[in-house]
């Protein structure tokens, strides 16, 4: 056992990789044999990992969850940034030029209206819970954005550390229930083509929120929902500590 697991510690990306795979594997089976294809395999895995990370946090203290276990230290690097944005940008290789034009002025739109929104809702929300400042307001709104407009605004702005926290907290949050949520909307809005996950991307906004759920709803379309959420993020940062600071500062002083 521990020759085992030593040569696990040493190889832990490759690991990850068949962890991960198992996962999935599992997670198709359960969705096949338990729900007769309801609940997509993707949305019964996405369930599976956070159940995972729930008790592997517990199990470490709650700080790397079960990345802090040297035999699944490899999930932290698969599960980093750097393979999770070379993921989201691989996805823009799948998609369809033609597609993209006839999307129009409607993928346009949708990531203003997505911006906007999620900025204004997060900001209410920042007023409600007693967060009356600009800065504040702004950065959590932006967290309500995503999990990384949320850090990149609240930096800019100077925000304290825990307005950062909770920016990224309000960011996971709306990613969990995109990623869960998608495959359950999807029929009652039409979601179902090209023009339609582009809309959506923008206007949800969180990349591996709307990448997942499309994968669990229907992977041909994961590149087009995944390239307006990205686009949407990009955006976010921009907007966030400039027009929106500025904005929100405008009305509460």
């Amino acid at each position: 056992m521990e020759l085992i697991s030593e040569v696990l510690i040493k190889n832990g990306l490759v690991f990850a990789f068949l962890l991960v795979g198992g996962v999935m594997w599992l997670s198709y089976y359960v969705s096949h044999h338990l729900t007769a294809g309801r609940l997509h395999g993707s949305a019964v895995a996405i369930i599976a990992g956070l159940v995972l990370a729930y008790f592997g946090g517990l199990f470490t203290g709650g700080s790397k969850g079960m990345a802090d276990i040297p035999v699944f230290a490899g999930l932290g690097i698969m599960g980093g940034a750097m393979l999770r944005d070379f993921a989201i940008v691989s996805t823009a290789y799948g998609v369809d030029l033609q597609e993209i034009r006839r999307s129009g002025i409607v993928g346009v739109l949708s990531l203003f209206l997505g911006i906007f929104l999620s900025f204004i809702v997060g900001a209410i929300v920042a007023l409600m819970f007693g967060y009356t400042d600009a800065v504040s307001m702004t950065t959590l709104g932006a967290g309500a954005a995503t999990y990384i407009v949320g850090p990149v605004t609240g930096s800019a702005l100077g925000a304290s550390s825990e307005i950062v926290a909770l920016s990224v907290a309000a960011g996971l949050v709306k990613s969990v229930i995109v990623m869960i949520g998608t495959p359950f909307i999807a029929p009652y809005i039409g979601l179902n083509n090209p023009k339609a996950a582009m809309a959506y991307g923008g206007l949800m906004g969180t990349t591996s929120g709307v990448a997942g759920g499309l994968a669990a709803t229907d992977k041909r379309l994961v590149p087009y929902g995944a390239m307006t959420a990205t686009f949407y993020t990009g955006l976010g940062c921009l907007l966030g500590p400039s027009v929106m600071y500025f904005l929100i500062r405008a009305i509460v002083g």
